[in-house]
C-alpha cells in the first residue's frame, strides 16, 4: 500500500467538504432567521404587492403589507417626479425640500371629514384648529359622520369650541351628505374648477375650503391656494425678504411650479411648520 503523503491528505480534504456539526447548523439557522439592517431598510421602502396564490401565501402577503407604514401607500404617484422638477427649477425649494425627506402629502380618504376639518380650520391657526377638532371628536366620535354630527347638534358642537357659524356650516354639510345632495363618488373624475364650483354652492364652503379639499382629499397635483395665509407668509419670507406680497405676486412666483403647485405649496407650509397638516 502506498504511503499517504501530507500533500495527498491536503488535496483530498480540499475536495471533501467538511461535515457540518450540530453547533454549526444551529448557528447558520439563527443567522438566516435574523434580518440584517439592510434587509429591514429595504423592506420598509418596499410596498408589498398583492399576489394571486394559495391562502397561505395571501396571508403572508397581507402580514407584510400590514407591517409597512400606511403613509407609504398614501404617497401620491406624482410626488417624486414633482420633487425632481421643483428642485431643478426653483432655488428656494431646492433648499427647503431636502429638509423633509421622509414625509409627504397624505389623505384621510373621507370627503366628509376633510370638508368638516377644513371648515373647522377656517381663519384660525393650524394649532388652534387642531385643538378644536380634537374636542369635536369627543362629541362626534373618532371618525365623525353626517349622522354623528347631526346627533351631536348645534349646542354640543359650539361647546366643543366651534363658533356658532362654523357649527351651523358643519351641520349643513352633514345634511348635504346624508340627503345625497352631493355626489362624492363623481369628484375623482371631475376637473378641479368643476369641483370647486359644486363645493362652494354649499353654505360655509368658500374657494379656500374647496382648494383644501382638492389638496388633502383628492391629492390634485396643481392647486395654488392664493387665499391661504400660510402660503402667502412663506412666499413673503423666502422670496421677498419678509415684505408683504399680493396674490398677483404670489401667482407670478408660482408660475415656475406648474404642474406641481400643490407640492410646492406643501413644502412651503412645512418651512413654517414642520408638522404636516392633514385635513
Amino acid at each position: 500500500m502506498a504511503t499517504t503523503t501530507a500533500k495527498t491528505v491536503k488535496k483530498a480534504a480540499a475536495k471533501t467538504p467538511a461535515k457540518p456539526t450540530t453547533k454549526t447548523v444551529k448557528a447558520a439557522a439563527k443567522t438566516a432567521a435574523k434580518p440584517t439592517a439592510k434587509a429591514v431598510k429595504t423592506a420598509a421602502k418596499t410596498v408589498a404587492r398583492p399576489v394571486q396564490s394559495s391562502a397561505k401565501t395571501a396571508g403572508k402577503t397581507a402580514a407584510m403589507t400590514a407591517a409597512i407604514p400606511a403613509t407609504l401607500a398614501d404617497k401620491p404617484d406624482y410626488w417624486d417626479d414633482a420633487l425632481t422638477q421643483l428642485v431643478k427649477r426653483d432655488r428656494i425649494l431646492k433648499k427647503i425640500i431636502p429638509r423633509f425627506p421622509d414625509i409627504w402629502l397624505t389623505t384621510r380618504g373621507n370627503p366628509f371629514i376633510t370638508l368638516a376639518r377644513s371648515i373647522c380650520g377656517q381663519q384660525i391657526s393650524v394649532k388652534a384648529a387642531e385643538s378644536v377638532w380634537q374636542r369635536v371628536l369627543l362629541e362626534c366620535g373618532k371618525r365623525p359622520s353626517p349622522a354623528s354630527v347631526q346627533q351631536a347638534g348645534l349646542e354640543r358642537l359650539r361647546a366643543a369650541g366651534l363658533s356658532g357659524r362654523k357649527a351651523e356650516y358643519i351641520l349643513d354639510l352633514s345634511t348635504h351628505f346624508s340627503d345625497k345632495l352631493v355626489q362624492p363618488a363623481k369628484w375623482a373624475r371631475m376637473p378641479d374648477e368643476e369641483i370647486i364650483e359644486e363645493l362652494t354652492a354649499i353654505r360655509g364652503i368658500g374657494r379656500w375650503t374647496a382648494e383644501m379639499f382638492l389638496i388633502f382629499n383628492l391629492q390634485r397635483p396643481d392647486v395654488l391656494p392664493l387665499d391661504d395665509v400660510g402660503l402667502l407668509n412663506a412666499i413673503s419670507l423666502h422670496y421677498f425678504s419678509g415684505e408683504p406680497v399680493s396674490r398677483f405676486e404670489a401667482r407670478e412666483v408660482a408660475q415656475g411650479w406648474q404642474p406641481f403647485r400643490t407640492v410646492a405649496t406643501w413644502y412651503l407650509w412645512r418651512s413654517l411648520d414642520p408638522v404636516p397638516v392633514e385635513y
